[in-house]
């Protein structure tokens, strides 16, 4: 008995140090059930270990990595890992949303939040369109020196209402810790709202003439292309690395829940 404890805690460590369990070895807790009634889903579970290859997503790098990795016994996770301001997105193509209007999850653990630049900026998911300049970010934030502290927000780029982050004191986000993120895009009022751990977040949200823009109306675009990953947007950061771990991503015609 006392042979195969040793043994076992043994494994537990190495898989920590060659990055292959994260600190929390049991990993998210998973759910799976990947089905077509989807838009899109994927729970890498029948992706091959090491580097993410798959003709149904694409890949978006940029000094950084993506790698398919076992978290716990039961399931694998996506990691990715970016040096400084570094992006690496697992990229949704041809996407297509019935009237537009369409509900995302995924679950996501972030080893570090940036501290430095002031105003550090990252994004999480991203949505574009053809024929549309605006860049939709349901899910980002951005280190406000102010406070001090890092906070989630709605933001957009490259449209009428310019380049914002809409964050919020009463959203810090969390290190080192498994949450559930859920957002919808509804072209009704041009609204994006977020959910976390199951609990709506209504101050994470944006509308047409309720964002954190210019007095310019704030307008979806028709959206064929959803990013998910992490992108920040300045130099010389702190920490220099960045590591996060995301399952169960899924893009849907009703919201899906956690």
């Amino acid at each position: 008995m006392r042979k195969a404890i040793i043994a076992t805690a043994t494994a537990l460590i190495l898989g920590v140090v060659a990055g292959s369990v994260p600190a929390d070895a049991a990993g998210p807790a998973h759910r799976g059930g990947c089905t077509r009634a989807l838009l899109f889903c994927e729970d890498f579970e029948r992706l091959p270990p090491g580097g993410a290859s798959t003709l149904d997503w694409g890949v978006d790098t940029r000094n950084g990595t993506l790698t398919v990795e076992r978290a716990g016994r039961h399931n694998q996770v996506l990691h990715l890992h970016t040096i400084d301001n570094g992006r690496a997105f697992l990229r949704v193509d041809d996407f297509a949303a019935p009237g537009n209007h369409f509900y995302g999850r995924m679950r996501l653990r972030v080893d570090a939040f940036p501290t430095a630049p002031d105003w550090a900026h990252f994004t999480l998911v991203e949505a574009t369109g053809a024929g549309s300049t605006e860049i939709v970010r349901p899910i980002g934030g951005q280190y406000a020196p102010t406070v001090p502290g890092v906070f989630w927000g709605v933001g957009a780029d490259g449209g009428p209402t310019g380049d914002w982050t809409n964050w919020r004191e009463s959203a810090p986000v969390v290190e080192d810790a498994w949450q559930c993120f859920e957002w919808t895009l509804d072209p009704a009022d041009n609204r994006v709202a977020v959910w976390i751990d199951g609990r709506a977040r209504p101050e994470l949200t944006a509308s047409t003439t309720e964002h954190g823009g210019n007095d310019v109306p704030f307008i979806l675009p028709a959206v064929d292309t959803v990013k998910i990953g992490w992108q920040l947007y300045q130099s010389g950061t702190t920490p220099g690395e960045f590591d996060l771990w995301m399952d169960d991503i899924a893009l849907s015609t009703k919201r899906l829940g956690c």
